[in-house]
């Protein structure tokens, strides 16, 4: 037996943690650079180690977890992420810090898709309003360390800042010790097989594409939009920075809000209209020639993006439920090459064309997605509730 509160609490944590670590690298990335005197390139490629580590977390969590259950997962992860907060922190050399940055970015993943799993595991219906109000505690994670480093850096360094952090995360590890979890769902060992063939089911395929356009439509937001407002609007680096949070904060706010709504509104219907909010951020942004554009557009943008992860999660917790983490793990990965492939095209159009084709590049993308919900619904309509 075990507490649906505090399990739910432990997978809030989890996504909590999740944002901490993610956001945690691009506020101390300058502090970085000067102190391994890293140029432009250098500071890239570290960067570039993120989607990697959360790449490898989300690939490997979901087998592990459907046959040996999320305590030890989540606990060890927890764990990990200490060590690696200690290595963003005192690195001597840049392979300790590249290492570090690959282990925050792996327990990152691990703990985003071992906390969305385990949400989808312990909800019997209304998935989707309950990964909304678990993606919330991403959103405070990742407003939380750039506010905790701007209050604090006047008086103490960013290396005893993000230690401090780091040692507070002993926490969590001690309370996913202490409380009892679901059992496995798999008793016996786990067929390589039936993992496998997952990877062929149509609609998983699709519901898995759908976050590749979904994860890099959010990669544009965060890589690109401030750079796009400090060439094309003419803003201020702190302007373009502030309008960037604006976009964490209408995602906060709009999954806060959809936790409630989704209990009352067809889950297909949430995020189409999740998607025209999006589209008229993306327009927004075009005018973003003032600064109140720019923040109205991000805040659009966040808003209408907030509904992805957790409707879609939702369809695949319903549809594979006797292996949801080796869905949830398939899904994640297919999403994260969407976030990286997206991320690089991007990066070809504006050597090619300039900054100014990002609105253009964020509508193309919310317009495939919007077709590709369509044939999603007539795929799952008869294997769950859309």
């Amino acid at each position: 037996m075990y507490n649906r509160t505090l399990v739910f609490a432990a997978a809030c944590i989890g996504l909590l943690l999740f944002g901490i670590g993610m956001i945690t690298l691009g506020s101390i990335l300058p502090s970085l650079a000067e102190k391994f005197q890293l140029n432009e390139v250098a500071a890239g490629t570290l960067v570039s180690i993120l989607p990697l580590g959360i790449l490898a977390g989300s690939l490997i969590f979901g087998p592990i977890v459907d046959r040996y259950g999320y305590k030890g997962m989540l606990a060890i992860n927890a764990l990990l992420m200490v060590l690696a907060m200690q290595g963003l922190a005192y690195a001597n050399s840049l392979w300790q810090l590249q290492a570090s940055i690959f282990l925050v970015a792996f327990g990152g993943g691990v703990m985003n898709g071992a906390g969305s799993a385990l949400v989808s595991d312990i909800t019997e219906g209304g998935k989707g309003a309950n990964l909304s109000l678990l993606g919330v505690f991403f959103g405070v994670g990742a407003l939380g360390m750039p506010v905790l480093l701007g209050l604090l850096s006047k008086n103490f360094s960013f290396e005893s800042i993000v230690s401090t952090v780091g040692f507070c995360l002993l926490l969590p590890a001690l309370y996913f010790l202490l409380i009892r979890f679901p059992e496995p769902k798999q008793q016996e060992e786990v067929a390589l097989k039936q993992g496998m063939r997952l990877i062929r089911e149509p609609a998983l395929l699709l519901l898995g594409f759908y976050l590749f356009f979904q994860s890099g439509a959010e990669s544009l937001v965060t890589n690109w939009t401030t750079t796009y407002l400090l060439q094309k609007a003419g803003l201020s680096s702190q302007q373009s920075l502030f309008a960037l949070s604006a976009s964490v904060a209408g995602m906060t706010v709009a999954r806060l809000l959809l936790s409630r709504l989704l209990k009352k509104v067809s889950p297909f219907w949430a995020l189409m209209a999740s998607l025209c909010i999006a589209i008229a951020g993306s327009f927004t942004l075009m005018l973003a020639s003032a600064y109140g554009f720019a923040i109205a557009g991000l805040a659009l943008l966040g808003a209408g993006l907030a509904g992805g992860f957790p409707i879609i999660l939702g369809y695949v917790g319903d549809i594979y439920a006797k292996l949801s983490g080796t869905a949830f793990s398939i899904a994640f990965v297919i999403a994260l090459a969407g976030n990286m492939l997206i991320n690089y095209m991007m990066g070809v159009i504006s050597q090619a064309f300039g900054i100014g084709q990002l609105s253009t590049a964020l509508l193309l993308t919310l317009m495939v997605m919007i077709l590709l919900l369509w044939v999603i619904r007539g795929r799952i309509r008869g294997k769950v509730a859309v």
